[in-house]
């Protein structure tokens, strides 16, 4: 991305408030920098793409908070799901000896690993919390593999802008930016509360994105995809979450 100077920042950001035509210059200044998310069009288009222009501009490498270990909630935590449909009870019955991660797209080298392939590269243990829209939050210990050292170990492409990923639950998908994708905080977690990701939190892999809300954060992870374009994918506003009503760019 290239920068930009906090004149042109300010003086944006000011246009911003200044009604329709407002808007018309944000959006202008968003595209000159690539920075349209992919449900920009309808009636919240400028908003959206005002927030995650915003947000990208000037949080791009900040990190999530990360809390001490006697931060930790205590159980019940929320958002407990079952087991999605047979196909992973199937896999849960075997201990997931055969749960894959298909890493395909804009790859140099395109792999299918194993979750011991992915606990054989670096891990990294965070204690951050899970927010939702809907109110309800909780803080746990998450361990797994970064995601960005997935993608260096098959060969990102340069064009690459987004990675698409997917659960076994073939309705329930999602998209992150490389800003998100290559942090270091972003994981692939098979690990939760210094034990293996139970079933019910998303194991026995979930794409972890602790700067993003809730819902970003899909449980059952099964491949993910590099692209240059979300057009493609569904019907092209990114993600599930945004064709349902909610904000493809949720961050927090």
């Amino acid at each position: 991305m290239n920068k930009i100077s906090r004149r042109k920042l300010i003086t944006g950001g000011l246009v911003a408030t200044a009604g329709a035509s407002g808007l018309v210059a944000a959006g202008s200044l968003a595209r000159r920098y690539g920075l349209i998310p992919p449900d920009h069009c309808g009636v919240y288009g400028p908003g959206e793409t005002m927030t995650y222009a915003a947000q990208r501009l000037l949080t791009t490498n900040s990190m999530a908070r990360e809390f001490s270990r006697s931060m930790i909630s205590k159980k019940p935590f929320a958002n407990e799901t079952a087991p999605p449909n047979d196909d992973f009870k199937r896999h849960q019955a075997g201990g997931f000896l055969d749960w894959r991660l298909s890493v395909d797209g804009m790859v140099a080298h395109p792999a299918s690993l194993s979750l011991s392939d992915l606990k054989s590269l670096p891990f990294r243990s965070q204690i951050t919390e899970v927010v939702c829209e809907e109110g309800w939050s909780y803080i746990a210990e998450w361990i797994g593999t970064p995601l960005v050292d997935v993608l260096n170990a098959t060969g990102l492409l340069p064009q690459a802008r987004y990675i698409v990923y997917f659960s076994i639950d073939r309705d329930w998908w999602e998209s992150i930016d490389l800003a998100d994708a290559l942090h270091p905080q972003t994981l692939l977690t098979w690990g939760m509360n210094d034990g293996d990701l139970p079933v019910s939190f998303g194991g026995p892999l979930r794409l972890r994105v602790p700067r993003q809300l809730g819902y970003k954060s899909v449980k059952y992870i099964t491949r993910i995809t590099a692209t240059d374009s979300l057009k493609g994918f569904g019907k092209g506003l990114g993600s599930a979450s945004p064709e349902g009503g909610y904000a493809w760019y949720a961050g927090i």
